[in-house]
């Protein structure tokens, strides 16, 4: 007997088209949220909860991966891993987060087809030095526009799919303005960034200037606590975004209700206080499809 993989639960299932499907969301009107992931998990509360993209995150997948801070210290190898099972896991499109492109032109060539491969449908990248920091903190020291114009020509020309994107981020907006920071994404579009990301902006009023000086599609960055306001999606998108992402959201929660229960179980002795906050047995099997996986199995046993 013959079994199509199509047929195969997502995991072990093969995902085409992803990358236009992308393209398509990011095109069309109003605004496109992606939560960040930083594992198969955490991609899965997403697309099980409706969201039409992912985004993994650098900095989660630096935390739960090698247990280090958002500071360039992650390898590309090891983003490439997580990315790679991240987009097995779901069959929604993946957008990640590269960081600087790990080197020079050559390095960005090869990730970039590494993560085409992994079936990623979209990245980011920036114009810090290395070792980078998280957007968010002082301290970043960014390359010039022509090493950054670099890095996005190499990523352009290394994509085999014409519908993956390259999302282009300037840290430039902190130390040395909004004038500066714009300038430096005009730039990147004219170097051939499908999406321009101005990190960090401080008012609402920049963002709108943002989306009112630069063509093409752009990206907001919504962190708890950061530099940028904290702004719902309907503002986001009357001021002309067309992508949003959520990169650490997950992460905080996870970290703040899983300090809660382990108190919990320190202080009581037991977890049972907390069932009621809890994903049960078998929600936690059909989060990643288990009734499909046996019945898998099942075709493929002999029984007597």
């Amino acid at each position: 007997m013959s079994i199509s993989a199509d047929t195969y639960p997502t995991g072990l299932g093969r995902v085409l088209g992803r990358s236009s499907r992308l393209r398509a969301l990011v095109e069309a009107p109003g605004l496109l949220m992606a939560p960040g992931c930083y594992d198969c998990i955490t991609a899965r509360l997403i697309a099980r909860a409706g969201f039409s993209a992912v985004y993994v995150t650098g900095s989660g997948v630096s935390m739960s991966a090698i247990g280090a801070p958002d500071m360039g210290v992650l390898s590309s190898a090891e983003l490439i891993e997580r990315a790679h099972r991240i987009a097995d896991s779901v069959d929604i499109p993946v957008i990640c987060d590269i960081d600087t492109g790990f080197g020079g032109p050559i390095n960005v060539i090869r990730t970039i087809r590494e993560m085409e491969r992994a079936g990623v449908s979209a990245v980011q990248i920036e114009d810090q030095d290395f070792p980078k920091k998280c957007g968010h903190e002082p301290g970043r020291k960014l390359v010039s526009v022509q090493e950054m114009t670099g890095r996005i020509k190499a990523a352009v020309d290394a994509r085999h799919d014409g519908d993956f994107l390259i999302i282009a981020r300037t840290d430039a907006r902190t130390d040395m303005g909004l004038e500066a920071a714009l300038d430096r994404a005009a730039a990147y579009g004219e170097a051939g960034a499908d999406i321009l990301f101005v990190e960090s902006p401080e008012s609402r009023d920049e963002m709108q200037a943002i989306n009112a000086q630069l063509s093409g599609p752009t990206m907001a960055n919504m962190v708890e606590g950061g530099r940028t306001p904290l702004l719902p999606s309907t503002d986001l998108a009357a001021l002309g975004y067309r992508l949003a992402i959520y990169p650490n959201s997950l992460t905080r929660l996870v970290g703040h209700m899983g300090a809660e229960l382990l108190d919990t179980l320190r202080e009581t002795g037991t977890t049972d206080g907390m069932r009621n906050r809890m994903l049960d047995h078998r929600a936690l099997w059909d989060l990643f499809d288990y009734p499909q996986w046996t019945a898998l199995e099942d075709r493929f046993t002999e029984t007597d």
